[in-house]
């Protein structure tokens, strides 16, 4: 089974004021919990806003993703199953 590419959205109050060690601690969490998950899901990056992160996953479905958040205690506010992705090379023709 492919794993498919999610966005999930963290409502985390003030996680944009974290120190680095608060973000490192974090990390350490959420690693550890995917580790005992096993491969069917993977964290690629996250981006860190004032009060929201938007994490960037490879998973097998959403189940495993609200696993995920139930186990290391961060919320899956929305998640959401990218289905193709673009980016400025995509108007040039194919060939």
């Amino acid at each position: 089974m492919s794993l498919r590419k999610f966005i999930i959205e963290r409502d985390i109050p003030k996680v944009g004021t974290f120190e680095r060690e608060q973000l490192r601690g974090a990390a350490a969490k959420s690693n550890e919990v995917l580790r005992s998950l096993g491969p069917d899901i993977q964290w690629l990056e996250s981006y860190v806003a004032a009060d929201k992160t938007f994490c960037v996953y490879l998973a097998k479905d959403e189940d495993i993703i609200r696993k995920h958040a139930e186990v290391s205690g961060f919320p899956a506010t929305k998640i959401t199953e990218v289905r193709r992705t673009i980016d400025p090379t995509t108007e040039r023709p194919e060939g």
